[in-house]
């Protein structure tokens, strides 16, 4: 590696304090950038395959035809928020929670004793959308011991004593994001409760080595929160936005997608089972040398269709659709609203509306949405805009998409990131969907369920 990098140093070496922008050339939309934590610099792969958002597919241009390119504006950062950053001091002691744990979000004067200047701890941003959950117990829903970075090109990234409860972001104090994400909450914001049910549940008097009692020296209120959600541009355009999806970069580390420590504790926090896990590590091994290029790739597709059902499956999910690049896709309208009841058109019916790189309209049909096919949802929203990480800046949708209620991304067949527990909504085209009437014998509560692998 390193080897590397004296021989490329003119075209790719940086200051590893540098903001992550100046590191990489604009409007090269068929490149794709991998990062060495080793070596002080970004290596350039070209011509690889562009990468996407996970199923928060709208990030491809927002409905638009053409695809969008790969490069990074970046949210005005400085060298204080650079990935590789110290994190704040007085780091809390981790109450190492799981899955279904009960939990009490503290009180707004806690959480802000917390904060630094910059309404973060360990550069996670608590947002001012959370301050509505003050005080209110929840479930746990999965540690978040590990996330997926969407602002620079996607990746896996460690995060340390955070956990996802039963929260969505609402986008109040973003513009009316649509995005929903789940937020992270870091277990110095939190009480664990004991008990199997909100109601019978009572507080653990926990130890904290003085994060709680103690506020940083800048000190921060909740008017601060709510100031630096959002910025005016600085050429006096669109306002630019914060959230922790477009600061994950900098409350995260390194996590390579071989550390074999990040599954044994999506076991152990109960985020994933067993065989959920070993399915997802065979698919990953088996797509991999099908794609090696060593002539067995049809061959290992038709035995993956073929005989999908014995590790209770669906065919094979990374296929391609069938229409020439740049010739126009099919749509059709439904309006659907929220509450409506749809049913998800079967894969083959849907490969027939992409393009031969995926997408319907700009908008790809991911490998994680295959679970859901032929199942019966609820319309949870219409999405018309939703922030763009990479820029911090509202993202209108040319077309809107449609959110289904429980219907996310769960990462099983996803390079690098397996098993995320971020589970971003996944994006629909009302051609991939079809209406289901009131009166319809399956029509009084949809099908909802996490398929197995």
């Amino acid at each position: 590696m390193a080897a590397i990098g004296v021989n490329l140093a003119a075209s790719i070496r940086f200051e590893c304090l540098d903001p992550p922008e100046k590191w990489i050339s604009h409007g090269q939309a068929k490149q794709t950038y991998k990062h060495y934590r080793k070596s002080t610099f970004w290596l350039p792969i070209v011509n690889s395959t562009p990468l996407v958002r996970l199923a928060c597919q709208a990030t491809m241009g927002a409905g638009d035809e053409q695809e969008r390119s790969l490069g990074i504006i970046g949210n005005g950062q400085t060298k204080g928020s650079h990935p590789m950053a110290e994190y704040n001091s007085n780091p809390p002691r981790l109450l190492n929670l799981k899955a279904g744990d009960w939990v009490q979000v503290r009180s707004r004067e806690e959480i802000l004793a917390t904060l630094d200047e910059k309404g973060c701890l360990e550069n996670m941003p608590f947002m001012p959308e959370m301050f509505a959950f003050c005080g209110q117990r929840f479930r746990v829903y999965k540690r978040a011991h590990k996330t997926c970075d969407t602002v620079f090109p996607v990746r896996g990234r460690r995060v340390d004593g955070t956990v996802h409860l039963e929260t969505r972001c609402d986008g109040q104090a973003h513009g009316g994001c649509q995005a929903g994400c789940l937020i992270f909450w870091k277990e110095a914001w939190l009480i664990p409760i004991s008990g199997s049910s909100p109601g019978d549940a009572v507080p653990r008097v926990e130890a904290h080595s003085g994060d709680i009692s103690a506020a940083s020296a800048a000190g921060c209120t909740e008017s601060d929160v709510w100031a630096r959600a959002k910025a005016s541009d600085a050429d006096g355009g669109e306002p630019v936005y914060t959230c922790q999806a477009t600061q994950l970069p900098y409350a995260t580390a390194d996590l390579a997608w071989w550390d074999i420590r990040q599954y044994v504790e999506d076991y152990r926090s109960g985020n994933a089972g067993l065989w959920h896990i070993l399915c997802g590590l065979v698919y990953s091994m088996y797509y991999n040398l099908s794609q090696a290029g060593i002539g067995l790739g049809p061959a290992m597709r038709w035995f993956y269709d073929e005989f999908h059902v014995l590790w209770r499956g669906t065919q094979f999910p990374r296929k391609h659709g069938i229409i020439p690049e740049g010739q126009p896709t099919p749509t059709t309208t439904l309006n659907l609203q929220p509450g409506d009841l749809v049913r998800v058109k079967s894969h083959e019916e849907i490969l027939r509306t992409l393009n031969t790189d995926g997408k319907n309209r700009g908008l790809l049909f991911d490998a994680e949405m295959v679970p859901y096919c032929g199942e019966t949802h609820r319309v949870l929203k219409r999405v018309t805009k939703i922030l763009d990480e990479k820029t911090g800046k509202m993202q209108e949708m040319k077309n809107p998409c449609i959110i289904l209620n429980s219907v996310v991304c769960q990462s099983r067949y996803s390079e690098c990131r397996m098993f995320c527990p971020r589970s971003i909504y996944s994006y629909w085209r009302e051609i991939w969907l079809e209406r289901i009437s009131s009166n319809a014998p399956d029509a009084n509560e949809p099908k909802i369920s996490q398929s197995s692998n």
